[in-house]
């Protein structure tokens, strides 16, 4: 998700639209429970006074974290006009990490989209679970793209892999308890597991499967090159919105194996580009038998560009700027004391 909006922010930029990022990074941040890489803003009414004095012609409020519930209590007080997008299965992973209810979990996912003129949606299949579950108002499909230029299978490189036994069965991305790795992680399967990313996770996992290969977060050209030199993707995650990885492994002229999951089901084609079965060694014994060429073939037509321009195209313009330069300071003083008793 990050890599998705950072993306969006440069591409905007580029186009000459001036962008303000709200994010925790310019808040005091405590750790999130159970997850202590991800920091999660204590004071998110500080940035009301940013966003009033910025102006916007238009809002989006891109996850359900602290900022952002808090951003959206402002805006429907303040009668403003927004986007929302949905990146994150906030009540599932809520319900797996605390004793929180499945249902109240979706409590509060539709009041944080329940206002937004559009709830952007990564894949079709889980625009349509949303509908079912009524969250959101107008959902927009937000297909996203991935840039094949540099996940390419011109950045195999024999040294990556070099003394593991093959075939190389890759998994890249968040170690996290929602991520159902283990089941990656016990196929019986021939050659060698190679996991690229790091997460809360690792450590029981790496001291439970201790045959597996560990190369922590990768970047740039290393990442490419540990997509193309592998000889198939894994994806066993079931609570995924879409899986921008499963994009790039593609990209890289990787096939895909994964369980039944929204993005999945969008992106993989039986026999074409990879597998998908329950069963999750049935469907990298079968994807491991894909061409790398149409692999790769079967993205190409998912450009960022394309994508981008679904979300500025979907924007909405949140009031008339003279609305947020009509408070006196005083007003605002007043404000953020009612954003600090929230």
């Amino acid at each position: 998700m990050v890599n998705t909006l950072v993306r969006l922010v440069k591409y905007l930029e580029s186009t000459g639209v001036e962008v303000l990022v709200v994010a925790p990074d310019a808040h005091r941040t405590v750790p999130l429970p159970s997850y202590p890489e991800i920091r999660i803003a204590c004071d998110p009414w500080k940035a009301i006074p940013r966003i009033r004095a910025f102006r916007p012609d238009a809002i989006h409020v891109a996850t359900e974290g602290p900022l952002g519930f808090f951003t959206v209590a402002w805006l429907r007080h303040r009668g403003l006009r927004f986007t929302t997008s949905f990146h994150t299965r906030y009540a599932e992973y809520l319900s797996a990490r605390a004793p929180v209810p499945l249902e109240w979990g979706y409590e509060a996912v539709r009041w944080f989209h329940g206002k937004a003129e559009h709830t952007l949606v990564s894949s079709a299949s889980l625009l349509n679970e949303l509908k079912e579950k009524h969250v959101g108002r107008q959902l927009i499909h937000w297909p996203r793209g991935v840039d094949a230029g540099v996940f390419h299978p011109s950045s195999r490189r024999g040294d990556i892999y070099a003394g593991l036994p093959r075939p190389i069965w890759l998994y890249v991305g968040r170690v996290a308890v929602e991520k159902s790795l283990e089941d990656f992680l016990e196929l019986p399967v021939e050659g060698t597991k190679v996991m690229v990313g790091d997460g809360p996770s690792r450590e029981d996992l790496q001291r439970r499967f201790p045959d597996v290969v560990w190369r922590g977060y990768r970047f740039g050209d290393d990442l490419a090159a540990h997509f193309a030199s592998a000889d198939c993707f894994v994806f066993p995650s079931r609570t995924e919105t879409f899986g921008n990885v499963i994009l790039e492994a593609l990209a890289s002229g990787l096939p895909v194996a994964s369980v039944p999951a929204p993005g999945p089901v969008d992106l993989i084609e039986e026999g074409v580009n990879g597998a998908i079965d329950d069963n999750l060694l049935r469907a990298c014994l079968r994807a491991l038998r894909c061409s790398r060429e149409r692999s790769r073939a079967s993205i190409l037509h998912r450009t960022l560009h394309a994508g981008h321009e679904v979300f500025r195209a979907h924007l909405v313009r949140a009031e008339s700027p003279l609305r947020f330069a009509s408070a006196a300071p005083s007003d605002l003083l007043a404000e953020q004391r009612q954003a600090e008793a929230f």
